[in-house]
Order: C-alpha cells, then structure tokens, then sequence
C-alpha cells in the first residue's frame, strides 16, 4: 500500500492494553473515533481543500510545510513552547522527558499542570502523535523549530554532540576524551555516545565544571541562554581554548564554536526556555466607571458618527472627488474630507472606508469616475438612528479593508490610499473580534489598558508578532481596533458599552459571513477528490454552500437584509440613549438659529440650505447670510415661503434683522439676468449695467454694451453668474425663453452597487455538517484503499492496480456477491475516463446494470457492468 507518510518508527507493542503502537502518522489518524477527526479538520480547515482521499492522504497533507507553517502561527505561546521543547528533544520522546525540559529539574508546578493541555493540543492538529511513551513531532515542524546556525530556535539551544562534532575527525575527538578523563575509544560513534552520556550526568558534569577557570565559566553565562554561537579567532584566550579542550564548545566553522545542547540543558537545569509562559497575561481593569456612564458616552459618540456619516455623504451629494487611475482616493481629496470633516486625516479615512464597507459609497463608473453615495444610502437614511448604527457598526466588525494603513507604503513602494487597493487584510476582523472579546471579558464599565490588551494578543499568537509592537500588523490591528471602537461607538471611555456587548453576540455569524468567495475556491478544491468521493464530497460541498449562502446578504444594507437577533438587541439597548429628534430652532437676533437637538430631516435639510452651520455638538448653530438666503431663492423659495417655513419652525418670533435680511436679498434676487449667447447680462436699469462696466473687478468677464440693458461677457454663464456675485449684485440664472432657472441640488447616486467583499484569512472553518460528511468521506476512501483483498486472478497490464476480469468472470463474482450479500472489490471507469476502486456490496444485477451499496461513496449508487474493469473478492478476515 502506497502510504506517502513519511512519520515511521519501527514496530513498538504498547505497554497497555495490548495494542500496537501507531508507526505512521497515518495509523495514529486511523486510531482516532469521527470527533478527533472532526476536531482535527476544524482546526486545520486548511486539510479540507481539497477532500482528502483517505487518511493517508490526509496525514500526508497535514505534514507539507504550508500547512504546518499556518498550524503553528496560531498556537498560543506555551503550546508553540512545548512543540519547541519537542523539536530539542530525542526523536521520540517520552512525556517525562518533555516535562522536564519544560518544567525543569526542580519541577514548576505551573507548567506541569498546563502541560498535558498543551500536548492534547499539538496532538490533537496532528502536529505531535504518538503515545506518551513515544511522542513524536511531525518531521516538518521539526525542520521548522529545531536550531540551526541559518535559523536559531527561540530556545537559544544549539546542536546536540552528535551534530556538532559530526565533521570533527577521529583523533580530535579521541583528544577530548583523554582531556576530560574519559577512555578512548576505537571508532568515532562511541567516542561521541561517550561524550553525551559525560555532559547529561549530573555529577559528572558538576565535577568537570568545578574544575574550570571562572573566565572559562563566564563564557558559558554569556552562550547558555542564547544565541550559543561564538567568533573565536587563530589563536582562542586560554578560557576558550580550556572549554573547546574538554568539549564544552565545539567548533563549527573555522571562526566558529557552539555551545553544545547537553551542556546548556546541564547549566540551565534542564529547562528548554528561560521563561515558559503556561499562564496567559491578564488583561485587568486599569480604570472603572459606572456602566452607565460608559454607555452614555457610547451614545454620543454613535451620534456623532451618524452625523459625520450624513455630513460627508450630503457633500457628495452632486458627486464627490475624482477616482485616481489607479483606484482610490488622492491625497489632496483626503486632505479637504479631514477638513469638511474637522478631523484627522487618518480619522477621515476611516470614515471613508466604513461607508465603503458598508456599502453606503461607491465609485459612479462613468467616464469620469467619481464617489458617489450609492441607492443604499437612501434607504439607509430612512432607518431609525440607532437601526443605522447598528448596520454601521456589523460592517465594522467584518470588514477587513485597513483603513490605519492609508498613506504607508506597500511592498513595491507605492503610497497607500484611501478607497484604494491593497487595503485588505484577512487578520483584521479576527483581530477586531477578540479585542473586543477581552473587553466583554471585563466587568461593565471597566477598561483595560491598550498595553495589556496587545500583550495578550501577543501570547495568543506569538509567531505573527515576533513581540516587536511598531512591526507587528497584529498589534497595529488591534491598536486600531481600540482607536475606531471609540470613535464609532462601540466603547465609552475606553471600555465595552451594553448596546456594543448585545452587537458583539452575533459575531460568529459575521465572521462567517466575512468569508464569501471562499466557498467557490473550497468547491472547486473537492471537485477533484476523484470518484471515489463523489457522494461523500458534494453533500458536503452543498452543505459548505447552504452554511455560507448568505454571506453577501450581510453586507448589504438594501431591502434585502435581515437582522438578526444580535442586532435586535443591541437597537433595543442603544435607542433610548441617542436624543430624539426635535422639529424647531431658537432663532435670535444676531442673524442665527440654535437647534437644541438633531433636527427632523425635512427641517435639516431646508435649514441646511437656507443658512451655514456655524458650530457643531450638543446645539447646532447656524447662521443667516446673504449668500445662504441667496441658496434658498436660487433653489425656488420665494421670500413669503422662507418667511412661512422660519415662522412654522420657530419657537420664538422671527428677528426683525432675519427678515429685513431676507426681504433684501429678495428684492435685489433676479434683478439682473444672465443667459447664454456665450453668455449676456440684461437688467431693466442700464445704470447698474454702467455701474458693472465701470468696475475694475468685471474687466476679467470680458464685458461690453449691446444694448442699453444687455451686455455681452466672453465668460460661460456659470463663471458670469460667479463673478457678479463676488461684486456683491444678485443675478439670477434664466433659460433660452427667459424663465429663471431654479438651480435644486440634483442628488447624484451611483448604480447599484454590492460592498467589497471580505478577504478571508485562509479557508473559513466548516460547520458541523461539512466536517460530517468529510470525515465520512474520509472513512470510506480509506476502507476502499486498505481493505484487505484478494489478488486478481489477472493482474492489471503494465501493474496497475485496478484488477482486471473478463466480462463473463466479472458478472459471475458480482452475481454471487448479490446472492450472498457480501461485498467485492471492483475498479471502474466512469463517462470521463477517470479509473478508481471501489469496495461496493451488491444488491441487485440485470439489465447490464449493477445495483450496490458502495462503501467509498457511503450511498446506493448503480454501475455499467460494461465499464467495471474487474472484480476481486475481499479477504475472509
């Protein structure tokens, strides 16, 4: 049987219970029941791509370095600590020998107890197997962790005796036998056994170091604990020359010696690692506050973030900045949204890419490209407002564009921009999600410090940060986190608000959800497990496509989403804390209006145009200009309806300066009129047309008389229009038949647009459901591959391994079979072309046709007679 498993040891009986030892990571596999599976397969979702065939193939496949790698970058620290120790240690290694290299000899209790954890844990990823009499770590994350001089292990140990004196000639290594009071020896393998069993006795050991100088031993302080690889020149100090006389530095280059592995375990007192770390930091309260004033400072927060949403999105209305060439944002368009927003460039970004996100901006796609709001916005403005936070706030969680990356560079050296490419980082909603866990893991109101937080993400995953914060994504990520948490809402001073806390329940599903496109690439990964297969794998596939189907649909906020009850909850939480919409202002006399809340949209968006916001926060200020008054009129309102609409939503009595204001503008509004020819000016009054003649400030209109109430401007109405209005007159636009324009704000949206989708971080963990049918899958390809058979009268041409009958010999064995309903081992050849075997007990043979339960496939499946290759009875056993 072709096994493909590189993991062997020579036959060993267990001393329990009689059974063999596994000899292969294959067996060890094969020992374990359907939920050690299972639990191995959503681990490691990764072996899933495709369906492995059987479980050699699945044991192989959980061995390749890319696999192994990915294993790895998600162990905790402690458990990456013992698969290290495993790497150090005799090839196989009882669970005695591990514990004492991690606990040490003295013992540490703390270890000892976390220990056994740690091992089910490498065991049960299929990265250590064996019994704890013989534990063996799989050979490539040896490869991996073990120290070589290219690539050092996080122990700081260096290599064994054997390694390191493995080019050392004979003589040499008799010398330092002799040196170290030890008999000679007549070949070199003894003379190293000698050696090792010299620096791994105790006493010995303590005998031989009692002897040396104390320069020799302040050598080996320096090397003990790491790196153990030192320069030594032609002629080495006499302490140098003394340890490298007896041994205890073993040259491995001309320029180079290295402490050996057995003597650093000796002078560290047998522990593997310095500081084994078995207990996860603490992530404790710093500071604490009572809950609600927590979630209340999450709700004004909330608020504002909807209102920085609309405020952007209502810019661009007409349409937003150009699309760079290249996708994204320029600089200077991010540099006048920090500005319209009043915030941080970063910060802008941020917003930028949360509507982006959530699938309330786009790019128009026209000619010229432009962002846009897209159709969702519309009915995203129509929700409540804590309805929209909350839709705000689930995008946050899945999305994985980084918006802390804007303005850093990518690895050819180009800037990073908003809205751009290359933003996507799969880790980032992983991340996002267990920050926040930690805060939820606090009691209410309490906040940690970010310090604590970045040291516990750093245990939890230690090879994707190597501990350096400024270089490490996942400790930027999670800075961030904590920075966007606030801003939008989701913490209050520093800590997890209730509203954030209920949000935060339905995180499984937009993690899940955070993965579309993954099931295209597992579906087309099983496609090939081959036929033997074919039952097995498309009922998980379908299951994997029934489990994920809805991935898209949380992402957009159309008609078509459905909240879930995660969602719910957090509304429920947040609503009554966010300030109710009012339907007046105060107006005063000073030309301004304060609106004591968020106004109701209809009164914002006219008093949006009607006046300029002068300040922002608790109470709106806006105030009165003749520009602004001018907006209105040139929008359609004539002076009775500004008059009606200030009264109507007023509380106190419209100032006599505000009407004066507006009767003024009116009066003067439409007074001149402008057109196009290239563009005119006429005016009922030719001693204004002369008053504009004479003004230095129209020379660059290009302007003369046509008549005594026309002149004529080299200009486009547009710039005319501008021009006469920065002198301080109050044209008014008409059209070809001399109507006047009214120039309403045209709301400019985008077609119909889908969010960007999610970059998964590697294939999406399976639901229940897919990991039962592949590991039944699995089950029945590995019965198929080693159930015991008998040979085939006629062996296949060229050996193969398909048996090979003659028709009439084929139908006989499947005939009888049937009669006696035992199973057979056949090979078929399907429509396409593809061979494979088959284990299958028949149920019924006519009409060219073999009726039979098939063990591979685990279903009922029918067979052309015709296209079965051949046909063997299986073993009696």
């Amino acid at each position: 049987m072709a096994t493909g498993d590189t993991e062997r040891e020579a036959y060993v009986p267990e001393d329990q219970g009689g059974t063999a030892a596994p000899r292969t990571l294959a067996e060890a596999l094969r020992a374990r029941g359907d939920e050690g599976l299972a639990a191995l397969l959503r681990a490691r979702p990764d072996l899933l791509a495709p369906v492995p065939n059987d479980l050699t193939q699945l044991a192989t496949r959980a061995g390749t370095r890319a696999s192994v790698v990915r294993a790895l970058e998600r162990l905790d620290r402690f458990t990456l600590q013992t698969a290290e120790a495993l790497a150090v240690a005799p090839d196989p290694a009882p669970y005695a020998v591990l514990r004492a290299l991690m606990a040490g000899e003295g013992g540490d209790p703390p270890v000892e107890e976390a220990l056994p954890g740690a091992v089910a844990t490498l065991r049960e990823q299929a990265l250590v197997w064996g019994g704890d009499d013989r534990l063996r770590l799989v050979r490539t994350a040896r490869e991996l962790l073990a120290p070589s001089p290219q690539h050092p292990s996080p122990t700081g140990l260096g290599p064994t005796v054997a390694e390191a004196t493995a080019g050392m000639s004979p003589g040499r290594l008799q010398e330092i036998l002799r040196t170290v009071g030890l008999p000679t020896t007549h070949d070199p393998v003894s003379a190293v056994a000698a050696l090792t069993a010299l620096f791994t006795d105790r006493a010995r050991m303590d005998a031989l170091l009692d002897q040396a100088p104390a320069e020799a031993l302040g050598v080996l302080d320096r090397l003990v604990w790491g790196p153990p690889y030192g320069e030594v020149t032609a002629n080495p100090t006499p302490p140098v020359r003394w340890l490298r006389d007896r041994g205890l530095l073993l040259p491995t280059s001309a320029r180079t010696v290295a402490l050996p592995r057995e003597v650093a375990l000796h002078l560290r007192g047998g522990r593997a690692h310095r500081t084994p770390e078995p207990v996860p930091p603490p992530v404790a309260p710093a500071r604490e506050y009572r809950p609600q004033v927590v979630d209340s400072t999450a709700a004004g927060q909330a608020y504002t973030a909807l209102a920085t949403a609309e405020e952007l999105l209502k810019k661009w209305d007409e349409g937003g900045p150009a699309v760079l060439r290249a996708g994204g944002l320029s600089v200077r368009d991010l540099k006048r949204t920090a500005v319209l927003l009043d915030v941080t460039e970063p910060v802008a970004a941020f917003w930028l890419e949360l509507l982006y996100a959530a699938g309330l901006l786009a790019s128009d796609g026209e000619a010229d490209e432009r962002y846009a709001p897209t159709p969702a916005y519309d009915e995203w403005l129509d929700l409540p407002a804590a309805r929209r936070w909350a839709r705000l706030a689930t995008a946050w969680l899945a999305q994985t564009r980084t918006p802390g990356l804007v303005g850093g560079q990518d690895a050819k050296g180009r800037t990073l921009s908003a809205l751009g490419p290359d933003l996507d980082r799969g880790a980032a909603p992983e991340v996002r999600r267990r920050v926040l866990e930690l805060l939820a893991a606090l009691p209410p109101g309490a906040a940690p410090e970010p310090e604590a937080v970045l040291a516990r993400l750093r245990w939890e995953r230690p090879l994707r940060g190597g501990g350096n914060t400024a270089a490490d994504l996942r400790a930027r990520l999670a800075t961030w986190t904590l920075e966007e948490a606030e801003l939008l809402g989701v913490t209050g001073r520093g800590a997890l608000s209730a509203h954030a806390r209920a949000l935060l329940g339905g995180a499984d599903a937009t993690r899940e959800a955070g993965t579309p496109g993954t099931d295209a690439a597992h579906e087309a990964g099983t496609s090939g497990a081959g036929a033997a297969h074919e039952g097995a794998a498309s009922g998980a596939d379908a299951a994997h496509k029934a489990g994920t189907s809805g991935a898209g649909a949380a992402h957009g906020w159309g008609a078509a989403h459905e909240a879930g009850p995660h969602e719910d909850a957090a509304v429920a939480l947040l609503a009554p804390l966010l300030p109710e919409p009012v339907d007046h202002v105060l107006l005063q006399a000073d030309l301004t209006a304060v609106a004591p809340g968020p106004l109701r949209r209809p009164l914002a968006d006219t008093l949006a145009v009607l006046a300029e916001v002068e300040s922002k926060g608790g109470a709106t200020v806006y105030r009165f200009t003749p520009g602004s008054v001018r907006r209105a009129l040139d929008a359609g309102q004539s002076a009775a309806d500004l008059h009606a609409f200030l009264a109507a939503h007023s509380r106190t009595p419209v100032p006599q300066p505000l009407a004066y204001l507006i009767d003024d503008v009116a009066r003067r509004h439409g007074h001149l009129r402008v057109g196009a020819a290239s563009s005119y000016v006429r005016c009922d009054d030719d001693a204004v047309l002369g008053e504009i003649l004479a003004d230095k400030r129209s020379a660059s209109l290009g302007l003369r008389r046509l008549a005594p109430t026309v002149l004529a401007a080299q200009a486009d109405p547009a710039a005319l229009l501008a021009g006469l209005r920065s002198m301080g007159f109050a044209p008014a636009a008409e059209s070809a038949e001399g109507d006047v324009l009214i120039t309403r704000a045209a709301a400019r949206r985008t077609p119909p647009r889908t969010p960007p989708a999610p970059v998964p971080d590697g294939p999406p963990v399976p639901d229940d459901t897919l990991l039962g049918a592949a590991v039944r899958a699995i089950r029945a390809g590995d019965l198929a591959a080693t159930v015991t058979r008998k040979e085939p009268r006629e062996p296949a041409p060229g050996g193969g391994t398909l048996p090979r009958t003659s028709a009439a010999e084929t139908l006989a064995t499947v005939q009888a079979a049937a009669l006696t309903n035992s199973a057979v081992w056949i090979g078929y050849v399907n429509a396409d072309g593809a061979a494979s075997q088959r284990v299958i007990a028949p149920v019924r043979v006519e009409g060219g046709f073999v009726t039979a339960y098939d063990h591979t496939a685990d279903e009922v499946r029918t067979y052309a007679l015709h296209r079965i290759t051949g046909v063997a009875e299986l073993a009696e056993e």
